[in-house]
This record gives C-alpha cells, structure tokens and sequence, in this order.
C-alpha cells in the first residue's frame, strides 16, 4: 500500500509542530492565542470522501474521491481521565460533519476546501490548532496524488482562524 511521505510526517510529532507555530505572527496579521503548553491530537487518518471539486471542466459536474488526514489539536482531554465521548473530539461526529461539508461547499480548489475543513474543526469541534491533507489520489495517471497540507489555529476572538501556515510549515518537528 502506498503511503505519502507528507501523511507520516503529519503523524509525527505533533506537539513540537504545534510549539513553533507563532513564528507566523507578524505586523499585519492579528495576534494569535497561545497555545496551551500541553496538546493532545485527535486524528483521522485516510478518510475517504466523494465530492464535486476541481478546476478542470470534466471534474465540475462528478463526484471524485477525496482523501484526508486531519490532526486535531485541543488542550489536555480530559476523556484520558473520564473515559467519557463528551470530554473528548468525537470521531463519528467529526466525520458526518465532513461528509455533509463535502456535499454542500460549493469551491473549486483543494485549498480551499482544506481552509473550510480547517475552520469546522475550529469552530464546530473546539480544535486550538489543526493540520489538514487533502489529496486528489490518482488525478494524473503518473501521480499517486496530488493536495495540499495547511495549518490553522484559533484566533483570540471567538473561534476565529488566524494567519496562515504556508505548504509543509511544521512538518518536521524542530
């Protein structure tokens, strides 16, 4: 089975990734929170979805499959003490959120999509800071995949994203 070298990465060393995250402040960007000094991630991994998306006009009107690896960072769960689903990311919540997203969003570029999934994980399921892979798997018949990885973390107001994590920032843990 073919595994992308970028998926491993997004699996590795999640909380170093998450700690140099602020280096993206800048003058014209607002101020981030600080992320909690501990960070537990919830992950799926390979989700698998259909969707309607592409810029080229054979991809505009049939579903092709998307696939996604999402790492969702939140302070300490709780649930690793309570062993309840209310104190913790609950994955089948996550994913029919994803599977309504991927019925109705309306973009044509995987970025976009991926800054969609970004602010539902943020605002609909609490996340502090999330990293999102997006592939189109086998677009081209010489490419195992094509997509793109961002990181997004909550704003100081109201569950807000802000700034932005350029391709591959916080991949490899420093």
């Amino acid at each position: 089975m073919y595994r992308n070298p970028i998926d491993n990465a997004c699996l590795d060393g999640f909380s170093s990734a998450c700690a140099g995250a602020g280096a993206l402040d800048g003058p014209d960007l607002p101020a981030r929170e600080t992320l909690p000094a501990r960070m537990d991630i919830v992950f799926i991994e390979n989700f698998i979805g259909q969707t309607v998306i592409g810029i080229d006009s054979s991809e505009q009107d049939v579903a092709q499959p998307v696939r996604m690896n999402l790492a969702i960072g939140v302070p300490v769960l709780r649930a690793c003490s309570t062993d309840r689903i209310e104190d913790t990311v609950n994955y089948a919540a996550v994913r029919g959120a994803l599977h309504a997203l991927l019925a109705s969003h309306g973009v044509r570029l995987l970025e976009a999509l991926a800054e969609a999934v970004a602010r539902l994980l943020i605002v609909e399921f609490g996340a502090h800071w999330v990293r999102v892979a997006i592939a189109k798997p086998d677009k081209f018949e010489d490419v195992a995949a094509v997509g793109v990885v961002i990181e997004r973390r909550r704003g100081k107001v109201g569950g807000a994203i802000s700034g932005y994590a350029g391709l591959g920032e916080g991949l490899f843990p420093n």
